[in-house]
């Protein structure tokens, strides 16, 4: 009986103890903060950058309207009816038509030029015409005068020397006129021909002007260059060209005809990221419009210059992704969702980024050391949008604490030796020797890079 009563007794003394145990486990916390712990957790660690781009065809044929209408002073020319974004066309389908107001406007003033040319060289004609008309009459006078001179000088054999003398003088001037006569004949057909070639070489250039802006008015009529699907035009500032848009002068393109065969993704990274992103690298394409269709790509080109976008105040970079399956489902402006893989660490060990706190350039952690909160220096690997990789100062079996300690005032502090740092700090350097960080970057890319580290978090991680 007396035994049944110690083991009694040994019963209620152990679960006293456990109780106890549990309290300052999990109850001396104040009920108001209560503590939140983690633990590393050891596996394959991936950094990627998730966007959301556009597909378009990386080649197309451009549907392009009338060049040359800079020669005529017209600048931007409006759209009065463009088929809709998908139509499917044959060659030599109609595709658009363009405002001709302007460029009629032209061609009338260039055919009251062409009229008042013809003019001019009809005028021109008439005149010559009169002129050499009254030269031949004179000539003919001047023959008339000659001859009856000579008759004069035969007829004056028997008068005196002296009126033989005169007739001879006569018919010297008679002569002389004539010949003076016939040249300045010959001199007034020269004249007469050579305004005729003037005004005529005038009149030849206005009828080519015409004709130059009657050809230019049938582009106005714009048809597909060959078969494919219509897909608008673009701009620079992202909005496309519709009807009652305007084209430039400058780049006449109506739409395009993409090329269905290889696609692209077109998306845009923010600053931040795009320090990490590479030609070469690989992604995952997912479709909006096809969730169960997944593809793959590669970075074919990374935009040097950052871009600011509508409603954004950071500056993004385009990057282009060239999708490497061909799919007859694909169109341009269906919405991706890309994954783009920057770099993966196998067996690496790594924490959540709310557990990692920074003071003074010092990475650190709240690790619980017992019953109390020490805090403890790590070194920083890669990181991705929730983790972050530790490269020294953790171990798998330790606790972290994911919000800040209630009283941090007297809190015990485990640096890393200097010789783990140095270790860690010359394999840094040997990285950027390696590779050249400043390659491709911008003077934005350089600004954040120096900002945050190559591979290290942002400084202000504790508020994350």
């Amino acid at each position: 009986m007396s035994f049944l009563k110690n083991k009694k007794y040994v019963a209620s003394g152990v679960t006293v103890i456990l109780i106890l145990i549990f309290w300052l486990a999990f109850g001396s916390e104040s009920e108001d903060n209560p503590a939140i712990y983690t633990t590393p957790k050891q596996g394959t660690f991936k950094v990627e950058v998730t966007t959301t781009g556009e597909l378009r065809a990386k080649n197309s044929t451009s549907i392009r309207g009338p060049e040359g209408i800079r020669e005529f002073r017209i600048f931007n020319v409006p759209i009065q009816r463009l088929v809709p974004e998908g139509t499917v066309v044959q060659k030599g389908d109609f595709v658009a038509e363009l405002d001709r107001s302007e460029i009629t406007s032209s061609l009338q003033d260039a055919q009251l030029e062409l009229e008042e040319e013809k003019s001019q060289y009809e005028s021109a004609q008439l005149d010559s015409t009169l002129t050499l008309s009254q030269a031949r009459d004179n000539l003919i006078n001047l023959e008339y005068s000659l001859e009856e001179a000579e008759i004069a000088v035969e007829q004056s054999q028997y008068e005196s020397p002296a009126t033989q003398r005169q007739v001879k003088i006569d018919m010297e001037r008679a002569k002389r006129e004539l010949e003076q006569a016939r040249k300045n004949y010959k001199t007034e057909v020269r004249k007469a021909e050579v305004t005729l070639r003037e005004i005529e070489t005038d009149l030849t250039q206005q009828r080519r002007e015409v004709q130059r802006i009657q050809e230019v008015i049938k582009q106005f009529t714009i048809y597909a260059p060959e078969n494919g699907m219509v897909i608008y035009k673009r701009n620079r500032d992202g909005t496309k060209v519709t009807e009652a848009s305007s084209i430039s002068a400058w780049d006449p393109v109506v739409a395009q005809l993409p090329d269905f065969s290889v696609m692209n993704s077109v998306t845009y990274v923010n600053e931040v990221d795009i320090q990490n992103i590479r030609k070469g690298q690989l992604a995952d394409i997912g479709l909006d419009a096809m969730p169960d269709k997944q593809l793959t790509g590669v970075i074919t080109d990374v935009a040097n210059i950052g871009e600011q976008h509508p409603n954004s105040d950071s500056k993004v970079f385009q990057v282009v992704i060239e999708v490497n399956e061909a799919d007859t489902t694909l169109r341009p402006a269906m919405t991706t969702s890309n994954t783009i893989h920057i770099s993966s660490v196998d067996s690496a060990l790594y924490v959540p980024l709310e557990a990692i706190h920074s003071q003074d350039s010092v990475d650190f952690v709240f690790k619980r050391d017992g019953l109390e909160p020490v805090m403890q220096q790590v070194v920083l690997g890669l990181m991705n949008d929730n983790d972050v990789i530790i490269k020294e100062g953790l171990g798998m079996n330790d606790q972290l604490y994911l919000s800040t300690p209630p009283d941090t005032a007297n809190i015990e502090k485990n640096l890393l030796s200097p010789e783990v740092l140095q270790k860690y700090q010359n394999q840094e350097n040997e990285k950027k020797i390696e590779a050249d960080p400043s390659e491709n970057m911008t003077p934005e890319r350089e600004l954040e890079s120096t900002r945050r580290g190559e591979n290290g978090p942002p400084a202000n991680r504790s508020n994350r």
